[in-house]
């Protein structure tokens, strides 16, 4: 067996890549497992996506390479859905830059800024590719931890208690993934101003502020932002085509050129039709978003009653795709969502997973029918 770099000594393998094997072969055995864990919307993107796309299949340069910035009607698109719906004016042709979905943005923006033993700042509970690219980059992790005393949100004055000299980045998200917690103007605005104290490239991922959200707010709205910090979003919650694999980072175009020389050296450009069905996805009438949230708020009423029948607890403010909730007492997170599993066939995600700040929490997600939430509420 070939020896493998010593990087990959530092991770593991994802959390759901592992896991989805257990709760397949219980499928594969029979077992009806209803799925509450992974947030993988099940509903479809709307019909002038779909032609936007199926339709540009026949143009002439459908199947060439594309340019690694994307088509600049795009960028233009993305530019104009900025404007319109967070107040934040681009330039598409320098401050904005499509990706192949935000995860693999992380990957591009810690390759283009971390050297090794950089530190990075990463929420605790958080998503777990910032943690697993920080290390695969061979950067220093530094959890900062969150909890629902503080809203979720980062206590800068703690963090200011720690060396930050060798910190270079800082990850940030919210509508918090998973907590489903809001920062406010004034939250995102104390977090540039540290941003700028201690020459921090601040990060926010965002794709979750148009779900159960009537505030979407983008980091770049704070004045100055763009100076010390980087924005991605995704299309993939907003407008259902996650397997589509469609994103976007912005920011200042220094920034933004960094991060191009990585991106350039790692894809040959998004395909065509599927750039043009991105475009009629950030053209949606509000009415697209309006019925979106009608979905999920039913589901949500669902998945509280099971929630409440499982005897946990949560915060009914929170917004995003998932339920984040405790457990009942006396439960840990992975004991609690085993039981479950093997006891009544319903998978739901350990909080664990998200850090150490996660023990004692589960979610649920709401990428499910409310024919399966009702099932799953009557299994328990």
């Amino acid at each position: 067996m070939m020896k493998v770099a010593n990087r990959l000594h530092s991770v593991e393998e994802y959390y759901f890549s592992k896991k989805l094997k257990e709760v397949n072969a219980l499928k594969a055995a029979g077992k009806p497992i209803i799925n509450l864990g992974i947030g993988s919307p099940d509903l479809k993107p709307s019909s002038q996506v779909i032609d936007a796309l199926t339709q540009a299949l026949v143009e002439d340069n459908a199947h060439k390479y594309q340019s690694y910035q994307g088509l600049p009607e795009f960028r233009e698109t993305i530019a104009k859905f900025y404007d319109t719906h967070y107040n934040v004016q681009v330039n598409p042709d320098s401050e904005v830059l499509p990706l192949m979905g935000s995860k693999e943005g992380i990957m591009h923006v810690s390759m283009a800024f971390l050297n090794e033993g950089d530190g990075v700042l990463i929420p605790n509970p958080g998503y777990p590719t910032y943690a697993a690219v920080t290390k695969l980059v061979q950067a220093k992790a530094i959890p900062y931890n969150l909890d629902a005393t503080n809203n979720w949100l980062p206590d800068l004055a703690q963090i200011e208690t720690q060396d930050l000299s060798k910190v270079k980045l800082m990850w940030i998200s919210y509508p918090h993934m998973p907590t489903g917690a809001k920062a406010n103007f004034e939250d995102l605005k104390q977090l540039v101003v540290f941003a700028k104290k201690h020459n921090i490239l601040l990060v926010n991922d965002n794709p979750y502020s148009f779900i159960l959200n009537q505030e979407p707010l983008s980091l770049l709205s704070i004045p100055g932002a763009k100076e010390v910090s980087l924005e991605f979003n995704s299309l993939s919650k907003t407008f259902n085509i996650a397997g589509w694999r469609v994103g976007m980072v912005l920011g200042s175009p220094e920034n933004i050129q960094s991060v191009l020389k990585v991106k350039s050296n790692m894809d040959s450009g998004m395909f065509y039709g599927i750039q043009k069905g991105a475009i009629a996805a950030l053209n949606s009438p509000q009415e697209w978003f309006d019925n979106l949230n009608k979905t999920y708020a039913k589901r949500r009423e669902l998945v509280w009653q099971l929630a409440d029948k499982l005897k946990c607890t949560y915060n009914k403010n929170a917004s995003g795709l998932f339920v984040w909730a405790k457990t009942p007492k006396g439960y840990k997170s992975e004991q609690f969502i085993d039981q479950l599993l093997h006891d009544k066939n319903l998978f739901i995600t350990p909080g664990t997973i998200f850090g150490s700040q996660g023990e004692g929490y589960v979610r649920f997600s709401l990428c499910a029918t409310l024919t399966q939430i009702e099932e799953a509420i009557a299994r328990v």
